[in-house]
């Protein structure tokens, strides 16, 4: 029997009948294999940094991540957060969030509060708008920019053509903290020459950080120079419906 693709399981009943997840081991599992990944590439495991994915889960799953001494999260939407995220940061206020959704620049301002990490700057109205409001709320969470290397017209991302003036746009212009890049690869794709890609270009614009890597391929992409891999399913399971909170 094929097995069932937690990404795919369908929200509603079909998720519900599912045995609500280990939390706690499958986070044993996921920092295991990327322990394993990191020696294999001759790499340490401390230079990785697992990033949860909450999105879509209830905080009951969320809270047995923190219960089990993890505090590295992402989220896709701003609404989102600020509907399930306020009472967690009040009981573990060493929680750090990152945004991996597309972030509108009509909610820069509420994206500044609420994270430290924006891995989703993409675009001129939404640089200014962040700088803006950075300047405005005195808080500045680091930015990462996403590169759109596949092309692909239905995804954010800056064109590679254009991520050297956008980075300048950013980094020298508006003086934006940015401190790393993040892609997601074609889904039909083998992701390799993607993750290379991505590394390459951030030590040449001299960026420490590179988020990439997801459920199906962070060990590969951790072979490949990740700082931050972002794993959702693999740690939560199926996800739970979306007005889950």
């Amino acid at each position: 029997m094929a097995r069932l693709d937690p990404e795919l399981v369908p929200l509603g009943d079909m998720a519900e009948d599912l045995p609500d997840p280990d939390v706690a081991a499958n986070l044993d599992e996921v920092r295991a294999r990327i322990a394993a990944a990191a020696r294999d590439a001759g790499r340490s495991p401390d230079e990785i940094n697992l990033v949860a994915v909450s999105k879509l889960h209830g905080a009951d799953r969320i809270v047995a991540a923190l219960a089990a001494g993890h505090r590295q999260f992402g989220e896709n939407r701003v609404q989102e957060t600020e509907s399930k995220w306020p009472p967690l940061r009040e009981r573990f206020p060493d929680a750090v969030l990152h945004l991996v959704g597309s972030l509108q620049s009509n909610k820069a301002a509420n994206a500044v509060a609420l994270f430290d990490v924006i891995q989703t700057l993409d675009r001129p109205k939404l640089a200014h708008a962040l700088a803006r409001a950075m300047d405005r709320r005195g808080r500045r969470p680091d930015c990462y920019i996403e590169v759109n290397l596949g092309d692909e017209p239905q995804k954010g991302g800056v064109q590679r053509v254009d991520l050297e003036s956008f980075v300048a746009l950013c980094r020298d212009d508006l003086a934006l903290p940015v401190t790393g890049l993040m892609c997601i690869p074609p889904a039909d794709d083998e992701p390799s020459p993607y993750f290379a890609l991505l590394a390459k270009l951030a030590l040449r614009l001299g960026l420490p950080r590179v988020s990439m890597g997801m459920s199906a391929d962070f060990e590969i992409a951790v072979a490949f120079g990740a700082t931050e891999v972002r794993v959702g399913s693999a740690i939560f399971g199926p996800r739970t419906s979306p007005g889950a909170i």
